[in-house]
């Protein structure tokens, strides 16, 4: 078959499983097209996109723990030929309704947060947002094989001359400081669990990373995951990105504050995203979008403007709680928790409770940092106060943080549930603090590094 591409990165380093490589010199295993490859490790991965850039099949990559019996069913009625491929071994099954391919089509599956993961339809070229000229990174990818935003990652170092890669396996992921290290990572890509398991697990080991660039996406962000990343990295690059099969990548802040401007707001720039609120659900119409996604696009992501920030708290199906008529939102309660200088991560929910109807709980794993390590920042004034309803007399108005001496009583208190409690008194009016919290000893991750918030 002829080469239809030849993208400009490939005399990128490319490092997987401790071995570098360039993109040219992978090997490219010969696929069905229309296929659709389940694989888990990252070699297998990187193979076959290699594949797809020489080839223009029609592919949809992802792990096998994505695709259930009923969707490779679903897949093989659809045209696809569905492959398993472990250490460059393919096992295929052919499709039950064979069909031409679309030369050059990539299939992205949703991440299925509010239900069964559907296709979405790009190209390379559409999964590529990066285009300017960019400085020399060698980047870390710990994204599962097939997801937006391992595509991202990949697309960059694939078409972007001094691109370099290093690709992480599950069962590296608790050592990726080390890793990362080794082979020279400068720039890291990853969810805010990502990067808040890692300074949970061992910071001294992320410190001693050279990193230039930290970027989050994926979830929403605290404004206390970004200060604990600046105190370590003070002149790296921090970004946050908002991105999704549906509508690309969308939204990308720099400033280090979580959320984004609200100036961004129905804001309409010749091949930029638009971005709108609609009854508090981030609306966006992109030119990055998926096929058949053209024109305004409903997020089922739960926006609100606190001051002069847009924040993204939750899925519009989980963030709000009904307390006893009282709206609560579960991400604005995280981040007050998430501000505590003993706490590392944090997931509020609603429980159901007589005469309320619903009652605000919450799970936390307390951080192993020693006191004076840290420096917090805790959410007090306008942010709660905004879109909880009601004011703490703890800060002044209009303040969006105020500083936590780590030397004081709720900072040297033994961390339980009393202290959180309390903690959580002095920032939210009494309908919105959690009645039961739980504290776990390890930040829980799903194979998409996002944690269920």
């Amino acid at each position: 078959m002829t080469v239809v591409t030849s993208p400009a990165g490939l005399d990128n380093r490319v490092v997987v499983a401790g071995v570098p490589r360039r993109w040219r010199d992978l090997p490219a295993p010969a696929l069905p097209s229309p296929g659709a490859v389940l694989t888990a490790g990252a070699a297998d991965a990187l193979a076959v996109v290699r594949h797809h850039a020489g080839y223009g099949t029609e592919l949809l990559l992802a792990g096998p723990t994505r695709v259930d019996a009923t969707m490779r069913d679903e897949l093989r009625a659809a045209g696809f030929a569905v492959t398993l491929l472990v250490d460059g071994v393919p096992q295929t099954t052919p499709p039950a309704t064979p069909r031409a391919a679309e030369a050059g089509r990539l299939w992205l599956l949703t991440s299925g947060s509010t239900g069964r993961p559907k296709r979405v339809g790009h190209t390379l070229d559409s999964l590529t947002t990066v285009r300017a000229a960019q400085p020399e990174r060698t980047w870390l990818c710990p994204y599962a094989p097939g997801s937006y935003a391992w595509w991202q990652v990949v697309t960059l170092s694939l078409t972007q001359p001094g691109q370099h890669l290093v690709v992480v396996d599950p069962d590296e992921l608790d050592d990726w400081p080390a890793l990362a290290a080794t082979h020279g990572v400068d720039a890291v890509s990853g969810t805010p669990t990502f990067w808040r398991r890692t300074l949970h697990r061992d910071p001294e080991a992320l410190a001693r990373v050279p990193l230039r660039q930290l970027t989050l996406g994926g979830e929403p962000v605290d404004q206390a995951v970004l200060d604990r990343l600046r105190a370590l990295f003070p002149a790296a690059r921090i970004s946050w990105i908002y991105a999704s099969s549906e509508v690309g990548a969308s939204i990308v802040v720099h400033d280090g504050r979580a959320g984004f401007p609200v100036g961004w707001l129905d804001r309409v720039t010749l091949g930029r995203p638009i971005l709108s609120l609609r009854d508090d659900e981030l609306v966006i119409t992109s030119p990055h979008h998926g096929v058949g996604l053209d024109g305004p696009v409903r997020t089922g992501d739960r926006a609100q403007i606190v001051d002069d920030r847009v924040l993204i708290t939750g899925r519009l199906d989980s963030d709000e709680i009904n307390v006893g008529g009282s709206k609560v939102s579960a991400g604005l309660v995280r981040d007050v928790l998430t501000a505590h200088p003993r706490v590392a991560w944090a997931r509020v929910t609603g429980r159901r409770a007589p005469v309320l109807g619903r009652m605000v709980v919450a799970e936390v794993v307390p951080t192993t940092a020693p006191l004076g390590s840290v420096t917090a920042a805790a959410p007090l004034g306008s942010a709660a106060a905004v879109l909880l309803g009601s004011v703490p007399a703890a800060a002044p108005l209009g303040s969006a943080t105020a500083a936590v001496p780590l030397g004081s009583a709720t900072a040297a208190a033994p961390l339980d549930e009393g202290v959180l409690v309390r903690w959580c008194a002095e920032r939210l009016p009494d309908y919105a603090v959690p009645r039961r919290i739980r504290l776990l000893a390890e930040i829980p991750v799903k194979e998409t590094l996002k944690s269920d918030v």
